[in-house]
């Protein structure tokens, strides 16, 4: 093997640390500290899991802090805004901000999907339209070695699902999770479990919550 042929294989292969987090709900504050942390950990990518704002309030600058790491950032709604709101922050942000909605992408061998909203809340789906979502992302790279579904709400009949009685676990995200494998799920919305990591079949499932969590893969 050549040189330039092993550093590409080299790079291919080379680790993907990511840093997950959600929950935020307007506070500037938070986002800075979790744009300082990705800094010292030096990650690769940024997962936002939705709930950034508070009902739609308190958007402005909620980005900026993890837009000047110069990494790729992927976001999703929760239940606390819109699509629109999103898809207002992917158009003023650019390439950089990629709204992770029904969408699959590549990161080396990485394939990455999610879903954003919940079953509850301004920005609501119900079960069977969550698990239409994540499939259409999911066969966007459904050849990925390694697969991270990205959801806010969790699944449902799981530890998570049972620390609180106000919002319901996602039968959808259970659907999909049985049905694609992912090797990681990540997700927030119950701020009673954030990180917790429990198993569902072969997938770890993370509650990232509002003080994030690095992932290397």
């Amino acid at each position: 093997m050549n040189m330039a042929k092993k550093i590409k294989k080299e790079a291919k292969h080379k680790n993907l640390k990511i840093l997950a987090a959600g929950d935020i709900h307007g506070d500037i504050g938070l986002a800075k500290q979790l744009a300082e942390k990705a800094k010292k950990e030096n990650v690769d990518l940024v997962i936002l899991c939705g709930d950034l704002t508070y009902a739609e309030m308190h958007t402005d600058n909620l980005i900026k802090p993890f837009m000047k790491l110069g990494k790729q950032i992927l976001v999703i709604p929760g239940n606390h805004e819109t699509l629109a709101t999103v898809d207002f922050w992917t158009k003023i942000y650019g390439d950089k901000v990629k709204n992770l909605h029904g969408a699959g992408l590549r990161f080396k061998d990485i394939g990455i999907f999610g879903c954003g909203s919940a079953n509850i809340g301004l920005f609501q789906l119900k079960e069977q339209e969550i698990y239409n979502i994540l499939k259409k992302g999911y066969e966007k790279i459904k050849k990925a070695k390694t697969k991270i579904m990205v959801t806010h709400v969790h699944p449902s009949d799981t530890l998570m699902s049972r620390l609180t009685t106000v919002f319901p676990g996602s039968t959808g995200v259970k659907k999909a999770i049985t049905q694609f494998h992912p090797s990681i799920s990540l997700c927030s919305h119950v701020h009673e479990a954030e990180g917790i990591e429990e198993k569902l079949g072969n997938t770890k499932i993370i509650n990232v919550g509002r003080k994030g969590k690095i992932i290397k893969i």
